[in-house]
């Protein structure tokens, strides 16, 4: 014997809205949470510069006699300026030339070149000995910011050579 149950078409209907209904819900409930798969990160950077620029850049002392000074003082000051975008610390140093030695004091073809940064009235007082390595001229030095500096040199005691010579400094710009 056989049973047929004949349901009719609103019923079948109604299953299958609550079936759709049922899988609805167990998605929203159930299913895991989906998150992105990216996000963005805005990001800039600016390239450090570090430069120094020093005007005039220009000191003639002129002709001296053996073991005498000239300097600048006040009558030719030099100024650094930090044309980089960083603070930065202003060093200096001196050479040798072709003929002498630069010294802490005045020889045999052995000169002396001095710097002063403040109260540069009478050399030496107030000035440094400048060396051939890198000296403090000024520290922490913003972007934009200058140092004014003056300089004094000796010149030999005795010398090889009346030739006139390069006495020049290099002022350098490096980060802290």
């Amino acid at each position: 014997m056989t049973i047929a149950i004949k349901l009719k078409k609103g019923f079948k209907q109604l299953v299958l809205a609550q079936t759709i209904l049922s899988l609805v819900l167990l998605s929203v409930f159930v299913l895991p949470a989906r998150a992105a798969t990216t996000a963005s990160v805005t990001a800039t950077v600016t390239v450090q510069n570090i430069s120094v620029a020093v005007s005039d850049g220009t000191v003639s002392y002129g002709t001296l006699a053996l073991n005498t000074s000239g300097g600048t003082n006040g009558s030719d000051t030099q100024t650094a300026t930090n044309d980089g975008n960083v603070t930065v610390d202003f060093n200096v140093r001196g050479q040798n030339t072709a003929a002498w030695t630069l010294g802490a004091t005045a020889g045999s073809n052995q000169y002396v070149h001095r710097f002063c940064v403040a109260t540069c009235g009478s050399a030496p007082t107030n000035y440094t000995a400048l060396t051939t390595s890198y000296q403090t001229l000024a520290s922490s030095k913003a972007a934009s910011a200058t140092q004014t500096f003056d300089l004094h040199i000796t010149t030999p005691t005795s010398t090889s050579s009346y030739a006139q010579q390069s006495v020049d400094i290099t002022v350098q710009a490096a980060t802290p």
